[in-house]
């Protein structure tokens, strides 16, 4: 993904999970001794054949009434069940934004703290979240263990590599309400409502314009400070925005990542790309 504010989000799905389970603390009583300590304290048990016949750790035994999707913990399906009764209990006091997981919303208090409590062993960069920072480490690794079998592009992730796949399958299943345009993610999905709601969560400090994503927000306060942070190490030429920075690189390397799965031409810009693949698609049209 191009936006990072984009990729932000995105990372922040793929913890949903680890979401949930704070969610489920947050939502039940905590016990307060030592060995039992950050747990749950278990539902009572109702009789005898429960207690002799213990639900395997992996069992699903919380099914939702309105999907049928089963949960492993009654908090998960808790926190699940305000996707369609639209809940929201936790809200922000500084601009009244409210969010289903209180999870969600201590790191959406941070936007406003700009607290970064995260940061990186490696070379200090600070996060207000924990999973941006677990991406970030992925960045010190040229590990990529995941592969795609039709175009055998590589990725760090599973998730990451199940997106991409998307592509291929031309699979969009996250759609607008308002104009019905769909999206691969549903990240994308969320910063695409923000055109249609006119929503700019982000206003620059220094002259008051606000804008859509943070990304937007970076490249914009670059005008202020002048600050050019992506150099070729190539030729040592410097850039504001890394699609630019990306742009220029492939000057040196000759990388044409763009190719079309028709007849396999590839090209250096997506433009050019697209513009090619009209080619096959006006055919098949026509036809």
């Amino acid at each position: 993904y191009n936006d990072p504010e984009v990729l932000e989000i995105c990372i922040g799905e793929h913890e949903d999970q680890l979401e949930l389970k704070q969610e489920a603390e947050d939502t039940f009583m905590v016990t307060s001794n030592d060995e039992e300590k950050n747990h749950v304290k278990p539902e009572p048990i109702r009789n005898h054949q429960d207690k002799a016949q213990k639900p395997e750790k992996s069992e699903k035994r919380f099914p939702c009434t309105t999907c049928g999707k089963c949960f492993i913990k009654k908090g998960h399906l808790i926190v699940h069940m305000r996707i369609h009764t639209g809940e929201r209990p936790f809200k922000c006091l500084s601009c009244g934004k409210s969010f289903t997981k209180k999870s969600v919303l201590d790191e959406h208090v941070r936007i406003h703290s700009g607290e970064k409590p995260f940061s990186c062993m490696i070379c200090g960069k600070s996060f207000g979240r924990k999973c941006n920072l677990t991406y970030h480490m992925m960045l010190h690794t040229d590990e990529r263990p995941y592969h795609c079998d039709t175009c055998e592009k590589t990725f760090k992730s599973k998730v990451s590599l199940n997106d991409h796949m998307r592509i291929h399958t031309d699979e969009k299943p996250f759609l607008c309400v308002t104009c019905g345009e769909g999206f691969i993610r549903k990240c994308q999905l969320i910063v695409h409502i923000r055109t249609h709601t006119g929503e700019k969560p982000f206003t620059c400090q220094s002259c008051g314009k606000s804008f859509i994503t943070k990304s937007d927000l970076n490249k914009h306060v670059r005008i202020h400070t002048g600050e050019k942070p992506f150099k070729c190490l190539y030729c040592g030429k410097s850039f504001t925005r890394k699609s630019d920075f990306n742009k220029h690189i492939i000057i040196h390397t000759g990388e044409k990542p763009f190719k079309c799965l028709y007849c396999g031409k590839s090209f250096i810009r997506k433009s050019d790309f697209n513009r090619h693949v009209r080619i096959h698609t006006g055919a098949n049209e026509s036809k």
